[in-house]
């Protein structure tokens, strides 16, 4: 009766498995603060997309690891770069089985660990970080992504990319914006899994969303909306549950929700200590975060979602 009458529902139709690919590893890598996620090096990866295949997983998410970084983020467009190479792979060997969403962003890849180019004061620039932004979606593009995923919230930087996508035929790949991406506290754990650390202790508070706003976001949403793109995403979810309502009742584009690491750690060092049931309490807050209107959820839960619910 319960189920006949449910007025959500969350299905593996919803998930997106987010999955992390370094360079120069001879086999995966755990992270220790995300418990049951790996640094994965391609042959690897090749098991683990199969896995989310064969359980019905839709999508998946690749961010990268280089080896070396700078101060551009040259491996973040360069054609042999970690990400681009993993792209290529698993579109070779999967196709359209599995759909294919890059991480589009320069902080995994430079050396200072911001999200765009930095100035000699230390201040990042906005505008010359597009030019950078449109590169990275191109070199992704052109390794088979199917939907690129500008995450570092620099005003314009949807126009740019579809720009710049456009003008290169590549029209046919869809945006997910990072559209409402909150200076939170909990991306802790996803710092240690793609080896980022801000230099000399700063943080990205001028150009992530202040936790405090919510219209503020509803702007940038729209924004993103007016200059291309096809989804956008709330990020964190289940401490921004107000955020993706309102975002729900204004958008007629796809509405995706980031369950972050912090997010997904706490819970697994509550079950760890036997203080909650770790795989009901995962399954209440995604359910949460399909019940406040989110259409589709990235998840380091995908995996384990898609038993549960099959």
């Amino acid at each position: 009766m319960r189920r006949l009458v449910a007025e959500t529902r969350l299905s593996v139709d919803d998930l997106v498995a987010p999955l992390f690919v370094r360079e120069g590893i001879d086999e995966a890598r755990p992270i220790s603060s995300l418990p049951g996620v790996v640094q994965h090096n391609l042959t690897s990866l090749m098991v683990e997309v199969q896995r989310l295949v064969d359980l019905g997983v839709p999508a998946v998410i690749l961010f990268g690891v280089p080896l070396a970084k700078d101060a551009v983020g040259t491996g973040a467009s360069d054609p042999d770069g970690i990400v681009q190479v993993a792209l290529n792979q698993v579109r070779e060997r999967f196709g359209d089985q599995i759909v294919l969403m890059a991480d589009l962003c320069l902080d995994e890849y430079t050396d200072h660990g911001h999200c765009g180019l930095v100035r000699p004061d230390g201040t990042v620039d906005n505008d010359a970080t597009l030019d950078r932004y449109a590169e990275v979606g191109l070199a992704q593009a052109a390794a088979g992504a199917h939907v690129v995923a500008p995450s570092g919230m620099m005003d314009g930087q949807v126009g740019a990319i579809r720009a710049g996508l456009d003008s290169r035929g590549f029209d046919d790949v869809s945006i997910l914006a990072y559209s409402a991406k909150y200076a939170s506290a909990l991306y802790g754990p996803f710092r240690e899994a793609v080896d980022v650390e801000i230099v000399g202790g700063g943080d990205r508070t001028t150009y992530q969303q202040d936790p405090r706003n919510v219209a503020e976001s509803m702007r940038e949403i729209a924004l993103d909306i007016a200059e291309g793109a096809d989804m956008i995403m709330v990020k964190p979810a289940i401490t921004y549950l107000d955020v993706i309502a309102a975002a729900s009742a204004i958008v007629d584009v796809p509405l995706g929700a980031y369950h972050v690491s912090g997010e997904y750690a706490m819970i697994k060092a509550a079950a760890e200590r036997g203080w909650i049931d770790g795989d009901r309490v995962a399954l209440e807050q995604l359910t949460a975060i399909k019940r406040a209107g989110a259409d589709l959820i990235l998840t380091y839960f995908a995996a384990d979602a898609a038993a549960w619910l099959s």
